[in-house]
């Protein structure tokens, strides 16, 4: 079995590069959703000990090494899958997931994924499996249309937060940042939608009604690489790739404590409250990104969820023929 492993793994290398420093948090997906599409495949390379990446950029091929890895956070707006597979990846590595779930079915925003309520049921029931605290509620991005307001979104936060509230215990929100992206202005505009970005006002207006909406339901609110600063309202920056989460979920693990509190890998973390460590953040992400430092396993290019609003994917095109190719494996596409 060794043997085989090592043989692929050069094959799976060969005309890339392999990985300097082998990750010991995973990301799972920021650029694909893992757990609706390619979670057998990513569940398998596990057990193998590495996984070849695409980068989006220069288009080369970049192994991973899996062996050291410690804890896995899914990003997901369709785990239903990973209810299937719940056992299975419990057994590889702990993990939570980044679970987003929007309200977009009028606007056609992503038209890709189940009803909605179908996600929400999902929702209720990965949490009953899972717990509330490893089900983090994302409602991201916010979106402004010609048909969606402030008024109207933060309706939409209302209305879901009575809905899956008591399933967890975090709401995480970021407002879209459309201007950069312009294959995402692109996209927006061949499917007639208009956009335009939040007034300071809007941001503030729907800050201050989602922290309402969460205290209501005893949640916490947090941004998502947001420079602005809504702690008047009580809402937190938030770290995705959460350091703190993860100790918790790995309380006795010595590598990954040493990994994120460094010097003070020894000092107990406060269990009720009280000022958390302050732990390494992630170089390669945004500069408002906060972030403990993981390494991310997916391709861009090839969700089919097709939300018009994704930076992943080039074109609609382009990720449904990728998804095609890949048929859940992502390693069709080295091939």
């Amino acid at each position: 079995m060794a043997q085989d492993m090592s043989q692929e793994s050069q094959d799976f290398t060969k005309g890339g590069r392999r990985d300097p420093a082998p990750p010991l948090i995973l990301s799972a997906s920021r650029a694909t959703d893992i757990p609706a599409f390619y979670l057998p495949w990513f569940l398998k390379r596990l057990d193998m000990g590495h996984l070849t990446r695409i980068n989006p950029f220069s288009g080369k091929r970049h192994s991973v090494d899996l062996t050291h890895a410690r804890a896995v956070v899914y990003w997901s707006k369709n785990p239903g899958p990973l209810l299937e597979h719940l056992d299975e990846a419990e057994r590889r590595l702990p993990f939570y997931v980044q679970f987003t779930l929007n309200d977009y079915e009028r606007e056609g925003l992503e038209p890709g994924l189940p009803p909605l309520q179908k996600r929400i049921d999902t929702f209720r029931r990965l949490a009953d499996r899972l717990g509330r605290e490893r089900l983090v509620w994302r409602f991201d991005p916010l979106i402004l249309t010609g048909r969606l307001d402030a008024a109207a979104l933060l309706e939409k936060v209302r209305r879901l937060s009575e809905e899956i509230g008591p399933y967890t215990e975090k709401l995480v929100f970021s407002f879209a940042d459309i201007a950069p992206y312009r294959r995402v202005a692109s996209n927006l505009r061949k499917a007639g939608l208009a956009w335009r970005d939040f007034s300071d006002a809007e941001k503030d207006e729907l800050a201050r009604g989602i922290a309402a909406c969460c205290r209501k339901e005893s949640l916490v609110a947090a941004t998502c690489c947001e420079k602005d600063d809504f702690s008047r309202y009580g809402i937190v920056a938030n770290s995705c790739i959460d350091g703190n989460l993860l100790l918790r979920l790995r309380p006795d693990d010595a590598l990954l404590r040493k990994f994120l509190l460094g010097p003070s890998s020894g000092r107990q973390l406060p269990l009720f409250g009280g000022e958390p460590p302050r732990l390494p953040k992630d170089r390669g992400q945004r500069p408002h990104c906060r972030c403990a430092p993981s390494r991310d396993v997916g391709t861009y290019g090839t969700c089919p969820h097709l939300c018009l609003y994704c930076y992943a994917n080039g074109s609609p095109r382009q990720a449904l023929e990728r998804a095609r190719k890949a048929a859940g494996d992502m390693d069709a596409l080295l091939e």
